[in-house]
């Protein structure tokens, strides 16, 4: 099947009304983080990024098109290590703790001078990795739909997706279990964002593009409570951005967010599941916009 990474953008725009004069300014840039062993990301714009984004587990970095198309603004969206075109991470790729070095180096060479960092579910674990070990680099912190508070049983809905089959006959029968699971999205965003994140073989079948984990297999590894500590320690601007439809933070999570960082900034989107950049983009836009660029 044909696939074009950067002949979508035009669908990502005619889906939510965007304007859309034409392809964007988007490359693909690898940053070598450890010896022989690459992060790849997405740099929109041609002037310094001003944000950073960072996206869940079995995503990647296209996951955030729509909200980079309605922004309009220079910025870097991230392929996590073993996900998307980045090679596989030190500790695999659920490491949040390695992922956050990782994401240093990565942010330290395109986006040194970014406004903020958001990072969703794997990636917002990560950011705040990112945070306790690179705090210069990081302003602001925008924690998509996840905490620290986050376990296996919050977040089922995703393990029941994720442990499906190793591979699919045809692309349709990839689209229908991805639509079974997505019953709210529009099938067109769908299929879409199965050309960026997966794969044709030779033999016809179609594999996910990401690093295969399973919930019987280790599932989200112990150290994702302890960057309660991390949070703790976190010293710059902070917001939670919380999908109401569905979600695997509780308000357990919210309490205990709010006891370590009082100030920390909590927003309910409506209509949202856990990934709102998928569901509800140009609201989140409008979050982010108010948020990181209050004065712009």
């Amino acid at each position: 099947m044909p696939y074009d990474e950067f002949g979508l953008f035009s669908e990502n725009a005619a889906e939510y009304g965007l304007p859309f004069a034409g392809p964007p300014a988007v490359s693909r840039v690898e940053v070598e983080v450890s010896p022989g062993r690459h992060v790849s990301s997405l740099v929109w714009g041609t002037s310094p990024p001003e944000l950073v984004l960072v996206h869940g587990g079995a995503q990647n970095a296209h996951t955030w098109d729509t909200v980079a198309l309605a922004l309009g603004r220079p910025l870097v969206a991230i392929d996590l290590p073993g996900h998307g075109h980045s090679d596989g991470g030190p500790e695999g790729s659920l490491s949040i703790g390695s992922n956050g070095e990782d994401l240093a180096r990565v942010v330290s060479e395109l986006a040194p001078h970014a406004r903020g960092v958001v990072g969703m579910s794997l990636g917002g674990l990560s950011s705040i990795a990112l945070t306790a070990h690179a705090p210069e680099l990081v302003r602001s912190l925008v924690l998509v739909d996840v905490t620290p508070g986050v376990n296996q049983e919050k977040a089922a809905p995703i393990f029941a997706f994720v442990d499906g089959p190793d591979s699919f006959p045809s692309f349709d029968d990839l689209l229908a279990r991805t639509v079974e699971h997505n019953p709210t999205r529009l099938v067109s965003s769908l299929r879409r964002g199965i050309l960026h994140n997966a794969v044709q073989r030779e033999d016809g079948s179609w594999v996910w593009r990401y690093a295969r984990f399973r919930s019987g297999e280790g599932g989200l590894r112990p150290e994702v409570g302890d960057w309660w500590t991390a949070i703790s320690g976190i010293r710059v601007p902070m917001m939670l951005v919380r999908g109401l439809a569905w979600s695997v933070v509780d308000d357990a999570d919210v309490d205990e967010l709010l006891r370590r960082q009082p100030t920390c900034a909590v927003v309910g989107v409506e209509g949202a599941g856990h990934s709102i950049q998928g569901d509800r983009p140009l609201e989140l836009t409008g979050i982010l916009s108010d948020f990181l660029f209050p004065q712009d």
